[in-house]
């Protein structure tokens, strides 16, 4: 058995500790405007022309069926590959954090080493790194455990660990592409609650690609849900829960009826191969 504190504490820590942390507001976040933005690969359509503003400071969900192009438009927005049509508009200042589904996580380096990678990739100094490194892995919950290695790490904790990678930049805007898909529903659900506390805290805007309407609505300022491919924008809902939601909300009666007006919009917009 791994040393430390059990896991729920851990996650509670963690979450306490982002949601005490100074907020920087979202006055000053950046936001993020797509216009028009289509991609083709050869003779296949991925997008049709979507048009999307996200808020500065906000969290964007964005929900539809498998193929649609979701992650394709996340990373349009990462700039990992570029748009066939359309503009892509973002502060030219602006540093952006992708956290994809696998936390890709080098075996040879272990937690403060991989926190550290980015940033080490950024050429950014030893000593900032480290200092960056140890407040972001304080923040999801693995502070004492900087010297353990990804195969001593649950799939949370790597997860986690994937996230204080991305958090440690200092991002100006977060892209998450199905992060908590793998892990069992507990711990999706404590990991949730820290990352929506870890996003309101810092004033960072959220973008997250995901399978689950509830986790959608959960997290979310905003969903918008796509169709099958080519993806377009078929609808979008706006989630009036505020910033501070607690674990009750996923059974109450507002939530559910929500959820439930995103899945038959997801529904609408599905279509057989």
């Amino acid at each position: 058995m791994m040393p430390g504190i059990p896991l729920q504490e851990r996650g509670e820590k963690a979450a306490a500790a982002a949601a005490s942390a100074p907020r920087r507001g979202r006055g000053g976040a950046v936001s993020i405007a797509l216009s028009g933005v289509s991609k083709r690969f050869d003779d296949i359509v991925a997008l049709e022309p979507v048009d999307l503003t996200i808020k500065g400071g906000s969290f964007l969900a964005i929900v539809g069926p498998s193929g649609c192009g979701k992650s394709t438009l996340l990373r349009i927005i990462a700039g990992l590959i570029a748009p066939s049509s359309g503009a892509l508009t973002l502060p030219g200042h602006a540093v952006g954090a992708f956290v994809f589904q696998e936390a890709a996580l080098l075996p040879w380096r272990n937690v403060q080493a991989n926190a550290e990678l980015v940033m080490e990739l950024e050429n950014i100094p030893k000593a900032e790194r480290v200092k960056r490194a140890r407040h972001a892995l304080a923040q999801v919950g693995l502070e004492g455990f900087e010297r353990r290695y990804p195969h001593q790490l649950s799939g949370g904790m790597k997860m986690r660990l994937s996230l204080a990678r991305a958090m440690a930049l200092r991002p100006d805007f977060l892209l998450l592409d199905e992060p908590l898909a793998a892990v069992d529903e507990l711990t999706r659900d404590q990991l949730q609650d820290e990352l929506l506390a870890l996003c309101r805290s810092s004033g960072v805007t959220a973008v997250l690609v995901t399978h689950n309407v509830y986790e959608a609505v959960y997290l979310a300022d905003q969903v918008v849900v796509m169709s099958a491919r080519p993806g377009r924008v078929i609808d979008r809902f706006d989630v009036p829960f505020g910033d501070d939601r607690a674990p009750e909300l996923r059974s109450s009666p507002e939530f559910v009826s929500l959820a439930a007006a995103v899945s038959a919009s997801l529904r609408k917009g599905r279509v057989d191969d």
